[in-house]
């Protein structure tokens, strides 16, 4: 899968995504990342890509010349048009079910906007998706892109040692992950849960099962509206949110 960033910050994305999970699937070849610097696009003698927004007011708006330009000249090396992602707290709040629906694709282009935004021209000509990481404002959109990165990058056969981690984390069947516990056994007078040392599978499934279950609802109680339960599991839920407790 190959991921391209449009953006005017081209070296924060490549040394962000060079390292840890992400720079080892790229030294591999399993994904590909690829910063675009939009200025390179503009015709402007001193690199300029903003002006002043038209109707007044503060600050400054990306023109939307190097923007589109910068698309199209990806879309003539690739031979095809793809998908392009609009860093933007306007647009719908990126999730675990986003992600998954676009690891399917081959390619995908992250606009990052900058100043007060991108003229709104350039967005109708070239932009498929509106997303955000929340309902904040920050700096540019290179931060939100690199995060969706990340989080469409663990979702690609090879890119986890494990590709099994990537199904059973946070999110999976709509519901937080469990507590994870490593050495030492005893940590503070805390001691690992005596099931996790029993070596017993099903009983230590079991377990986590229930843990995702109650933190869900501790916690992130609105996943629990589209939560995959069995119907034990279902007893379970009603059984905590009627203030049971285990013993």
């Amino acid at each position: 899968m190959n991921f391209y960033i449009l953006t005017l910050f081209p070296e924060m994305v490549m040394s962000g995504l060079g390292t840890s999970i992400t720079g080892r699937a790229i030294e591999k070849g399993i994904i590909g990342v690829e910063a675009i610097n939009i200025r390179d696009y503009t015709e402007e003698k001193h690199g300029h890509v903003d002006d002043a927004p038209y109707g007044g007011g503060a600050g400054m708006v990306m023109q939307p010349g190097p923007v589109c330009d910068s698309y199209r000249a990806l879309c003539g090396r690739l031979g095809k048009q793809p998908r392009v992602l609009y860093m933007t707290p306007q647009g719908t709040v990126f999730n675990q079910s986003i992600a998954q629906e676009l690891a399917g694709e081959e390619d995908l282009v992250f606009l990052c906007g900058h100043y007060e935004g991108i003229d709104e021209r350039a967005l109708q000509s070239i932009v498929t998706d509106y997303l955000s990481i929340g309902d904040y404002v920050l700096t540019g959109g290179e931060l939100p892109a690199m995060v969706m990165i990340d989080c469409i990058s663990r979702l690609i056969p090879g890119v986890l040692n494990n590709d099994a981690s990537a199904e059973i984390e946070s999110f999976h069947d709509n519901l937080l992950e469990y507590p994870q516990y490593t050495r030492p056994e005893v940590f503070e007078e805390m001691r690992v849960p005596q099931v996790l040392l029993s070596g017993h599978h099903k009983n230590i499934e079991e377990w986590r099962r229930k843990q995702s279950i109650k933190r869900t609802l501790e916690r992130r109680p609105d996943l629990l509206r589209e939560a995959a339960l069995s119907k034990k599991e279902a007893e379970y839920l009603a059984f905590l949110q009627n203030g049971g407790e285990e013993e």
